[in-house]
């Protein structure tokens, strides 16, 4: 039986008529542009994501579609920040069809956690 610290999260995906929303926590003025895996914000399963871009003139925005676009290899027009323009907790949408959406992006999520876990092995 694993504990609660090493259950993997499950990400909060909104499906919705003509696409899927994604949680996402960003951090603007990292050192990289990087999805860096899924946490548990205020109870609810959120992306964590880090762009270089400064939070100005919406700049960190346009990183973080752009960021997620290239992660999932998605145009990027059919990525945009809906909500939370001007906070760290963002909804972005991705148009499309959502079981399509939903299997990409829980495709990459399985990646990323065995990148995790191969980097954390390595220490």
């Amino acid at each position: 039986m694993s504990s609660p610290s090493t259950k993997p999260l499950a990400l909060s995906l909104r499906r919705g008529h003509d696409g899927v929303t994604i949680p996402v926590r960003l951090t603007p003025k990292s050192n990289r542009d990087e999805v860096a895996g899924v946490e548990d914000h205020a109870g609810e399963c959120v992306l964590k994501a880090r762009v270089r871009a400064l939070p100005e003139a919406g700049r960190a925005n346009t990183a973080l579609e752009t960021l997620i676009a290239r992660w999932l290899g998605l145009p990027p027009s059919t990525v945009s920040v809906a909500h939370g323009g001007k906070s760290r907790l963002k909804q972005v949408t991705l148009s499309g069809d959502g079981d399509a959406l939903i299997r990409l992006i829980t495709a990459r999520l399985a990646e990323l956690a065995g990148t995790e876990l191969t980097r954390s092995r390595r220490r």
